[in-house]
C-alpha cells in the first residue's frame, strides 16, 4: 500500500448517525399529582412588597404597649415583636396585675388575652373601660380558645380589635396600624352598641 492510500484512509470521514427520534419537550407539571407543583411560591407572602401598594405606618417609637396573658410564650413573642419596632412593652400573667400596672402606668395600648387565670379578659375589659385612668387605652383582645373567640364577638363591649392565635407579625402590626390617629398615636375607637347593650343602658321607666 502506498503512502497515498493510507493518507486517504486516515482522511476517511465516519459514517453518519442513523437519525433517531426527536427529543420530546417535557410536559407540563399537574398540580393535582405533583407534590412540587402544588406547593406555594414561598415568595407569595401577602405581606410581601410587592403585595403592599403603600409603606405600612408605625407608631412613635418609644411608644408603651402592655401585654397581659398568662403565657410566657405568647408574651415573649409579642415582647419580641413590639420591640424590634423600638416599643416599650410591659408584661402582665394576670388580670388582676395587669389593670393594676395599666392604672400606674397608663400605656399607649394594650395586648388582653380573654382567657386567663381568675378574672377573664372580659371582665378585664369591663374594669379598664369603668376606670378613668384607663377608659381611653386602646385594647386589642386575643385568644386561641374557640369559644371565647365566638363570645368576644358578643359581648366585646369596649374593645378595638381582636386577634386569634396563633398570629403573624404582619397581623401584629396591621391590628396597630389600623389603631393609629394622624400623629402615629394609638387611640382608642368608639364601636357603635349593639340593641342588647342599648336596652341594657336604658334606664327602666
Amino acid at each position: 500500500m502506498s503512502l497515498f492510500d493510507l493518507f486517504r484512509r486516515r482522511r476517511a470521514p465516519a459514517p453518519a448517525a442513523t437519525p433517531g427520534p426527536a427529543p420530546q419537550a417535557p410536559l407540563p407539571a399537574d398540580p393535582t399529582t405533583d407534590p412540587v407543583a402544588a406547593a406555594p411560591d414561598p415568595g407569595d407572602g401577602h405581606d410581601g412588597p410587592e403585595r403592599r401598594q403603600k409603606p405600612r405606618r408605625n407608631a412613635r417609637p418609644g411608644t408603651r404597649m402592655l401585654v397581659i396573658d398568662d403565657s410566657p410564650t405568647i408574651v415573649a413573642l409579642l415582647k419580641r415583636m413590639l420591640q424590634q419596632n423600638q416599643y416599650a412593652v410591659l408584661e402582665a400573667g394576670d388580670a388582676e396585675s395587669g389593670i393594676e400596672l395599666a392604672r400606674r402606668e397608663v400605656p399607649d395600648l394594650i395586648f388582653l388575652d380573654i382567657v386567663l387565670p381568675g378574672m377573664d379578659g372580659f371582665n378585664a375589659l369591663r374594669a379598664l373601660r369603668r376606670d378613668e385612668r384607663t377608659r381611653h387605652i386602646p385594647i386589642i383582645m386575643i385568644s386561641g380558645n374557640a369559644a371565647a373567640t365566638e363570645q368576644f364577638y358578643v359581648q366585646r363591649i369596649g374593645a378595638d380589635d381582636f386577634m386569634k392565635k396563633p398570629f403573624s407579625r404582619a397581623e401584629v402590626f396591621s391590628r396597630i396600624e389600623a389603631l393609629l390617629d394622624a400623629d402615629d398615636v394609638p387611640r382608642h375607637q368608639a364601636r357603635p352598641r349593639t340593641r342588647a347593650q342599648d336596652a341594657a343602658a336604658t334606664p327602666p321607666a
